[in-house]
């Protein structure tokens, strides 16, 4: 492989695809473009040793069998963490990227859309939206310092980002102050000059600085030690559209009047289910937070953060309840919207797609929340809906719902934190 910037970078370009592959559905299209990042993969791999950069971090190697769940490095007092910022190459500079500034918000949403996620075929482009941006990076306690841009000096051009949050996770029998982080990007034409770890490197150290030493993050491909694997399922709730737009193409002896038949779905909900509201947020917290409790790795929401997490906001999150004669929560189901932008088509200009978040079942079956779920969607005019198969959305239910498997995995990872492997329905929690 080559410098280690390229080995993260390629590791960041492959989650991507993969994301963007679950979407179309069509095996055809996917198998194309795993074919091809593989090929990608292989040449870097004979330039130089593999895991060049992960392998001087404080994660398990991948040959190590880990039974211990505890941190690899330990913590130290915040006067001994490096003071200064990681330097850049010459003409660069650090910068923070304030997400209240509608300027800066459209500065980061613009550079994200044209360099965080790649389409080899020039056909379709992830739409983080600025109000999504919002959502992910601004939890409560976040922090400006932790929204993370390199720009070129003079020009001030934004080249480089990564974003992170707090964020309090249970491990196994363990509660972790950690960050999230996200959005790993560089432009494409600075992507051969190791930046991609100098941005990793220089958000622990902030991290550090805040007292706060471990990390999680999730990608497509397997690098330095994944904790857990699963796999996206997608169902289509438009197909015509999809089929039009190329994103996913008509199966063998199907017709497009056959294919629509196939994937209708009701108009009317199979329950009384209503918009997550102000009222309801004490008992659907309790809920959620009683439900993770069955899993293994999950996150410690406060009620602040619960809000911010599942309460609706438009285009972004969709949540919905099914409640008692005491207005108290008993169902919740919920769901965030991830567009992706269609490029020179004639008629369609967006494929509107949601992922499934955080649902819980108590008086209904499980298949039947996520059925609603998908109505809700379609009523919210989504033309597809995505879920990992973790928590409950068991493959059985999945195929039940007409869901697909696409052929990507994703990975989870602890960053200074050791555990033993987890299994898909060990786990508890949605990074976004």
């Amino acid at each position: 492989m080559p410098d280690s910037s390229n080995e993260v970078k390629s590791n960041d370009f492959q989650e991507n695809l993969n994301l963007a592959d679950i979407n179309v559905g069509d095996s055809e299209r996917e198998n194309k473009s795993t074919d091809m990042l593989q090929q990608q993969l292989d040449q870097l791999q004979l330039q130089e040793p593999k895991f060049k950069f992960w392998n001087t971090q404080p994660v398990p190697k991948l040959e190590e069998i880990v039974t211990e769940n505890t941190y690899i490095n330990t913590s130290v007092a915040v006067e001994k963490v490096q003071q200064e910022p990681y330097n850049l190459p010459n003409g660069m500079h650090w910068n923070e990227i304030d997400l209240t500034d509608p300027g800066e918000l459209k500065d980061l949403y613009t550079f994200l859309s044209l360099n965080y996620v790649e389409d080899n075929d020039n056909m379709f482009r992830f739409d983080y939206s600025p109000e999504l941006l919002q959502w992910i990076l601004m939890p409560p306690g976040w922090q400006k310092f932790w929204h993370l841009g390199i720009r070129i000096d003079g020009s001030n051009k934004l080249i480089g980002f990564l974003g992170a949050y707090p964020a309090h996770i249970q491990v196994y029998e363990k509660d972790v102050k950690c960050i999230e982080y996200n959005f790993l990007c560089v432009h494409q034409e600075f992507r051969s000059i190791g930046l991609c770890p100098l941005l990793i490197q220089e958000i622990i150290r902030r991290a550090n600085l805040k007292g706060i030493f471990q990390a999680t993050f999730t990608a497509g491909i397997i690098i330095p030690k994944p904790i857990a694997s699963c796999r996206y399922w997608h169902r289509s709730l438009n197909p015509k559209k999809l089929i039009e737009t190329r994103f996913s193409s008509l199966k063998p002896k199907m017709t497009m009047e056959k294919t629509i038949e196939h994937y209708n779905i009701s108009k009317a909900p199979l329950q009384n289910i209503i918009p997550l509201q102000e009222i309801h947020v004490k008992s659907a917290y309790k809920l959620l937070m009683n439900h993770l409790k069955n899993y293994k790795l999950y996150p410690l929401f406060t009620e602040a953060e619960f809000k911010h997490h599942l309460l609706p906001r438009k285009n972004v999150i969709y949540s919905y309840v099914l409640v008692d004669e005491k207005e108290n929560v008993t169902d919740l189901c919920s769901f965030y919207n991830l567009p992706i932008t269609v490029l020179n088509h004639s008629i369609h200009k967006e494929i509107k797609a949601a992922y499934s978040y955080y649902n819980v079942a108590t008086t209904i079956s499980f298949k039947d929340l996520l059925h609603n779920a998908l109505i809700m969607a379609k009523k919210a005019n989504f033309d597809g809906f995505n879920a990992l198969d973790i928590m409950k959305n068991d493959p059985s239910i999945l195929k039940d719902l007409k869901f697909l498997m696409a052929d990507g995995f994703l990975q989870y990872y602890l960053y200074n934190w050791k555990c033993p492997d987890l299994s898909r329905n060990e786990i508890g929690f949605v990074l976004q």
